[in-house]
Formats: structure tokens, sequence, C-alpha cells
């Protein structure tokens, strides 16, 4: 059971109460101008010390537990957003169309480019081929030279002409192996350059990358998509979680795995959060840290509601009664005392409800008999 501070409050009520008190000599323990009862309550009950929780309410905001931003991974104008938020997607789902002309133009340029690389290295190969076989050539007629001239059947003249024949083939042989390295390295660029191309025209539809529910749209058709600029925010998951800012000085009363109650104002509901991440850093402006905290599925919660994380602050014992047996009359509280076996009515202050009792702030000790 959580319990608030409320000190303004309890300011307002204690100058009303004076005010209305003024010329009448009324107070928290004073009795009204009929101070006994003539008609016995049907009822009895007591007022008791109960146990509460002392809370500090860090106010925060729902967010998704998993939140996925849709962007661009090229530099193109959005043609079509076939989705819009609140709608349901599917994984593979295509979100965004981009103009993708001239990532097609880009592919053809590529393609083009490897096939004439292609055809280079066939014409390197031939090239090769042919210089192999004039070296093979140069090579059988210089040995045969040599041989002869060993035999003293051909001159000086003839082995140098060979021999320059059959260094000069062996060159042509050297730089053909080199064209067509060159051109076989070229094939593996050209290759690169399509798949990038490919590549790039795929990122031309970007789709859901897991099934989920769109909760933003930030771009409309006919904006330019840039790298790293959000276009769609995505929830990925149904879980919400609430992100708080707990002062500093409480944040060691906080453990990972803790359940806390969680206000959700806007839907007037309690409900119990796990505590599942404490960001190790505080603001330096606001002196709080940021807590997360997993909730339950509720009914009518969306993502940038308001809520309140309670921090547990210390455990106090405050007089209670059941809230039946307070009667109201305007902005007054009166309770029917028994007093030396008599009735009395008497105004009290009251704080927090806790269930079906609410807290008494003045008018009533521990133990006094109560009827209604």
């Amino acid at each position: 059971m959580n319990h608030h501070f409320h000190p303004l409050k309890n300011v307002f009520v204690v100058l009303a109460l004076f005010t209305l008190g003024c010329g009448q000599d009324i107070g928290p323990n004073t009795p009204t101008k009929k101070p006994l009862q003539k008609t016995p309550p049907s009822h009895e009950t007591q007022a008791t010390l109960m146990q509460v929780v002392q809370t500090y309410e860090a106010v925060g905001t729902i967010r998704p537990e998993t939140e996925t931003l849709i962007e661009a991974q090229v530099t193109a104008k959005i043609q079509k957003i076939p989705v819009a938020p609140g709608n349901t997607v599917t994984k593979g789902e295509i979100l965004i169309i981009l103009d993708n002309r001239h990532l097609v133009s880009r592919l053809d340029q590529a393609k083009a480019s490897h096939h004439g690389a292609v055809a280079a290295q066939k014409q390197a190969h031939q090239a090769l081929m042919a210089t192999k076989a004039g070296f093979k050539k140069a090579k059988s007629a210089y040995d045969r030279i040599r041989g002869f001239h060993a035999a003293s059947a051909a001159t000086e003249q003839q082995l140098e002409e060979a021999e320059a024949t059959f260094l000069t083939a062996e060159a042509e042989v050297l730089r053909a192996k080199e064209a067509l390295s060159a051109a076989k390295s070229q094939i593996r660029q050209t290759k690169e350059v399509v798949k990038e191309a490919r590549i790039a025209l795929g990122y031309a539809k970007l789709k859901a990358p897991e099934s989920g529910e769109v909760l933003k749209k930030m771009a409309e058709a006919g904006d330019l998509a840039l790298p790293g600029k959000p276009l769609l925010v995505l929830r990925t998951s149904r879980r919400l979680i609430l992100e708080a800012y707990v002062r500093e000085g409480l944040i060691g009363t906080i453990k990972l795995g803790d359940r806390l109650n969680v206000v959700l104002t806007t839907l007037s509901k309690s409900v119990t959060a796990e505590i599942k991440e404490i960001v190790p850093y505080a603001d330096p402006k606001t002196r709080t840290f940021l807590v997360k905290a997993t909730l339950p599925f509720v009914e009518g919660l969306f993502p940038g509601m308001y809520g309140k994380l309670l921090v547990p602050v210390e455990t106090t014992q405050v007089v209670t009664l059941p809230q039946k047996a307070i009667t109201r009359v305007g902005q007054l509280e009166l309770v029917h005392v028994k007093v030396n076996e008599t009735w009395q009515q008497r105004y009290v202050q009251t704080g927090d409800r806790l269930g079906d009792r609410v807290e008494v702030l003045t008018g009533l000790k521990p133990g006094e008999k109560v009827g209604y």
C-alpha cells in the first residue's frame, strides 16, 4: 500500500478549519454545537494503526519496449508510403518505395562495364595464346641456330638475330600474361560494382525488419530520403515500458527486478511494473537517473502517455478508519466518537485512501471508537 506526501494539502485544510472555527472555538478535537448523538450509531468500529509506505513519484513517459527507426540506405525521392500510423505490418512487408530510376541506370552501367571487362579478358587470352605460339617458334629457331653456330654452320650475326627474336617473343608473352591478369582483376572489380548496384536497387524498397505496428510517419511522398534520416517508427513488440526519472538520492533504493507500483493518471489505474534497466548516468541538470520499468498489458495504454513510478521512501504508521465511517458536510469531515458512553461529533482531517479505509491525519487517536 502506497502513501504519498501532501504537505500543501495539509496546510490548506488547516487554514480552512481555522477560518471556519474563528469565533466558534472549534478545533479538531472540539465537538460541534450539538455534541451529543441522540440516536446511537447502528455500527461501531475503531481507529487503528496501519503500516503504509511513503513514496516518491517519479514522473515518466510510456514508450514501446522495442522501437525501430526505418531509415533509407540511399539518397532518393520517396515515391510512395503505403502504410500509416496504427497499421499492423508483417516482417518483410514493403513500408516505403523510393524512386529507383537512377539506381536502375547505375546497375545498367555496372553491367555494361562488366561485359566490357569480360570481352577484354577474352582478347587478352587470345593475345597470350598468340604470343606463346610466337615464343615457341622463336625459341625453336634460336635453339637450332645456336646448334649450327656451335658446328660453325651459322654466323655470329645469325645467332644474334635469332637470340633477339627469342627475347622479344619472351617479353611479349610476359606482357600478354600481365594484360590477362589485369583483365581478370577488372572483371572482379566490375562484379563487385554490379553487386553493389544491385544491392542499392534493393534499397529502393524499404521493408519491415520485424512484424509490428507503425507508430509514427515522419516523411511524405515527394520528400527526399537520406541515409540516417528517420522516415517511419515501428513498434516491434506489443509490450510497453515506463521511462521515469528518479532523483539521485533515491537511486540506491531501486534494484533490477524490483516490482513497483505505477500510476497511469490518464486511465485512472495503478499497475505493477518490473524494473528492467537503470541507466548508470545522472543528468547533471536535473540530478536524476533514467529508470525503465516493464508494464503489463493495459487496455487503452499507448506510447507517449503519462505515468508515475512510485519509489518507496520509508514505512510509517498512520491512523485509519473505514471510509463509510466518515461523514462529509461540504468540505468538512465529521465522525461520531464514543466518549464516556456518549457519542459526540468531531471534525477530522483525512489523507490518502488505503483500499476500503482512509488515513486520518488529525482528530482521532488509535483505539478510539467510531460509530456510523
